[in-house]
């Protein structure tokens, strides 16, 4: 290897890009609240009174025609009885046919008699219209008992059906519509089909109220905690924060942050006396802590010992009981997972099946169970016969594309591995798709990842981009995402929610391809889906044969399988920088970024990324990116520490990085500019979220790549190297890595022992008792 680049062109301008994502939101709520108070059920005092009159029964009509019919006889109506007429009119129309003839009956009889309205007596007339009514019942009686033909009082269809029969008994011929198919009888209208829905950006995540901030603000204060936490607590707390705060200050430990010791002395100063380390408030506080601890570190679970031993060397006096009691308050799971999951069940009742004990945090137990139900079902709903357009794609595609595609084609669940080099492969499974009429795309862990896969460009993005609706195809009626396949790059770097997210949205049916590189680190956050997935072998494993090529490829090729051997670099792909301490190792990183790497590769410095180990320390990406800071875009940092033209990293949330560039700062906040889109991080937000970009971890640069990287190694680093750590790191450049070396024999030694450090989860189990192991 060369230990310095030479020189060459002078250096181009600096042009950083980034990118940003937006969210997606529903209406159902202004669909279903839409309604309210707009119906009316149509009645009301005057339409009941209507209702009642016009259902009056024979009786109201008999007695008003009677009633009109003496008038009639009196004289108290027209001498002509129109006032009879008047009342049978409204009877026939109010009442039934009884009451219409018994008052037309009545000021009929009058006229008939040729008396007027003064010869006839009241009484004569009561008379006659008792004699009529006798009559019309006596008629009645006789119509009762003479004798019923079958079938007089049916009516419609049931009618047209006796007359068949009928006819056909005597001989005759049906009427030829009798036993003709029915109609079919007008159902409900079928429901539009809903649109598909479009990505559509959602409004950034709700700030709390300011009054619930000061009333946070003033307990913090109370206690002698910083004033500048009352956001965070806020938003962790919820409205009742100030309350809650006040009564269990140990839930300042839920702050991103704090530490118990810290969480302690604000108890004391507001609790006195009352506060003691057997508090059970205290033990519930750093139970779920530790428990978060935990999954920074990428545990989904802890067994129970060790979340036990955690507890005891933090001063809680009984850690069973305080565990016991954040279980009974719902803020943790216990599971007890046999350790054979395949073992037959004792025989002896007596005889306990050996179990292992795990707590876990509710959100990652129910993801991580929510995943492995989601995969379940990816694998077991799909035929294994696979269709045309499938059959169509994997003919199109050639090499270990079409090897891909061929299992692809009739499985629900792919595992694809490989380097830089093999992303070809999927993004050739992704177009051979897409000729072939399937609705498929492609999501990645950055957006420099999307940049990086050529061929399919209008059917690319990022998973958070797919998931919140900024990207991809929508979703379908059901709310699955309208897809039939979907290629998951960088798939190492898929933490258990985000996992469980994008399985849960695919539909019945849909094939999933989860490619990634083993070799380098695992998610930031919780969870190991990739390696589980790999090691539990319950789906179809493509590894790819497409080496990454020149002397960057076969340095970092011999990293993944614990060699760091020495390459022929005549470009000066490879320099190895020898420093004695961290002071010398922060000169010499400036100078490789300013200087010496644009004139010899025209890289600009803002596309060199730096890498180290961690955020603090002489040499740690804090003192970085303020030495690169004051020779690259030096200015006071009147935003908050942030300059228009600074290179920054946002994070948006915990695992999430996006690099970006300072654009300006308002009241709204710092306005930022990622791959060409605005973001606005509010000032409350600024220092948790976003860091000066020059220098990153090997976390924070996963996913993406840069023409020259430059991996800075101090003294102090020794600790945090491992084999993932350096692959990763190594692999970032894409045209010239530079090592600012400072380890000495600590590098080699951790490319070939130094393995990740395991993860406690339950994917690999909730797999194997769901899905059965693949041929």
């Amino acid at each position: 290897m060369s230990t310095e680049p030479g020189l060459g062109a002078e250096p181009e301008a600096d042009k950083g890009t980034t990118a940003g994502g937006t969210t997606e939101t529903g209406h159902l709520t202004d669909r279903a609240n839409g309604g309210d108070g707009a119906e009316d059920d149509g009645q009301s005092p005057g339409t009941t009174g209507s209702a009642d009159a016009a259902d009056g029964d024979a009786g109201a009509g008999s007695v008003s025609g009677a009633a009109a019919g003496r008038d009639a006889a009196t004289g108290e109506g027209a001498g002509d009885g129109r006032a009879g007429r008047r009342a049978e009119s409204g009877d026939g129309t109010d009442g039934d046919a009884g009451a219409g003839s018994v008052s037309g009956a009545a000021a009929g009889g009058a006229a008939a008699s040729g008396e007027s309205a003064g010869e006839q007596s009241e009484a004569a007339a009561e008379l006659a219209a008792q004699r009529i009514e006798r009559e019309r019942i006596a008629r009645r009686k006789a119509e009762k008992s003479a004798p019923i033909e079958s079938g007089t009082k049916l009516s419609g269809k049931a009618a047209d059906l006796l007359a068949a029969v009928r006819a056909v008994e005597s001989g005759g011929k049906p009427a030829t519509t009798v036993f003709a198919a029915p109609e079919p009888s007008p159902g409900p209208a079928a429901p539009a089909p809903e649109p598909v829905r479009r990505p559509q950006p959602a409004p950034a995540a709700a700030v709390p109220a300011t009054e619930t901030i000061e009333a946070v603000r003033r307990v913090l204060t109370d206690g002698g905690a910083p004033e500048s936490l009352a956001p965070q607590v806020a938003a962790a707390l919820g409205e009742g924060a100030a309350t809650l705060l006040r009564e269990d200050p140990w839930q300042l430990l839920r702050v991103s942050g704090v530490r118990p010791d810290q969480a302690d002395g604000f108890a004391r100063a507001l609790l006195g006396a009352e506060c003691g380390p057997d508090d059970e408030r205290r033990g519930r506080a750093v139970t779920g802590w530790l428990l978060e601890q935990a999954a920074v570190a990428g545990h989904t679970a802890l067994e129970m010992p060790a979340l036990t031993a955690a507890l005891a060397r933090s001063a809680v006096p009984d850690p069973e009981a305080a565990v016991q009691d954040a279980l009974a308050e719902g803020e943790a799971l216990v599971f007890r997972d046999p350790l054979d999951p395949g073992a037959p069940e004792p025989e002896d009742d007596e005889e306990e099946r050996p179990v292992r004990v795990l707590v876990a945090l509710e959100r990652y137990a129910l993801a991580e169970e929510s995943l492995a139900d989601g995969l379940a079902r990816l694998v077991n709903s799909l035929a294994k016969d696979a269709s045309d357009p499938w059959e169509a794609a994997a003919a199109a595609a050639a090499g270990g594309a079409a090897e891909l595609a061929r299992a692809v084609a009739g499985h629900g669940l792919v595992l694809h591995t490989g380097g830089e080099a093999a992303r070809a492969e999927p993004a050739a499974l992704l177009v051979a798709a897409r000729a072939a009429g399937l609705r498929a795309f492609a999501a990645t862990h950055t957006p420099d990842g999307s940049r990086r896969l050529a061929g399919g460009e209008e059917a690319v993005g990022t998973v958070a981009e797919l998931l919140s609706g900024a990207a991809g195809p929508g979703r379908d009626t059901d709310g699955a995402l309208a897809l039939d396949l979907l290629i998951v790059l960088d798939a190492s770097q898929l933490d258990v929610e985000g996992a469980a997210m994008l399985v849960e949205a695919l539909p019945d049916g849909a094939r999933l391809v989860l490619s990634g590189d083993p070799a380098v680190l695992w998610s930031a956050g919780p969870g190991r889906v990739f390696a589980d997935l790999l090691a539990a072998r319950v789906c179809p494993q493509i590894a790819s044969r497409t080496p990454d090529p020149g002397p960057l490829g076969e340095l970092v090729s011999g990293i993944g399988v614990g060699e760091l051997a020495q390459v022929e670099a005549p470009g000066k792909e490879v320099v190895i920088v020898p420093v004695r301490d961290a002071g010398e190792a922060v000169h010499r990183t400036v100078q490789l970024v300013a200087d010496s790497v644009p004139r010899a590769f025209g890289v600009p410095a803002g596309q060199t990324v730096v890498i180290t180990p961690g955020h603090g320390g002489a040499a740690g990406t804090r003192a970085l990116n303020a030495a690169l800071k004051e020779r690259l875009n030096p200015g006071p940092g009147r935003f908050g520490g942030f300059d228009p033209g600074d290179l920054i990293v946002h994070s948006p949330a915990p695992g999430r990085t996006v690099p970006g560039e300072v654009v300006t700062a308002d009241a709204d906040g710092l306005h930022l500019s990622c791959a060409g889109a605005p973001v606005v991080v509010p000032r409350e937000r600024v220092e948790q979220s976003v860091r000066h970009g020059w220098a990153l971890t090997a976390h924070q640069a996963a996913g993406s790549r840069w023409a020259a990287a430059v991996v800075v190694l101090p003294g102090d680093a020794v600790q945090s190297l491992s084999r993932p750590w350096v692959y990763t790191a190594f692999s970032r450049a894409e045209r010239h890595l530079s090592v600012v070396h400072g380890v000495e024999q600590a590098l080699p030694k951790a490319v070939a022992e130094i393995l990740p450090k395991p993860r406690t989860t339950r994917l690999p189990l909730l797999l194997k008792t769901q899905v059965p192991a693949a041929d």
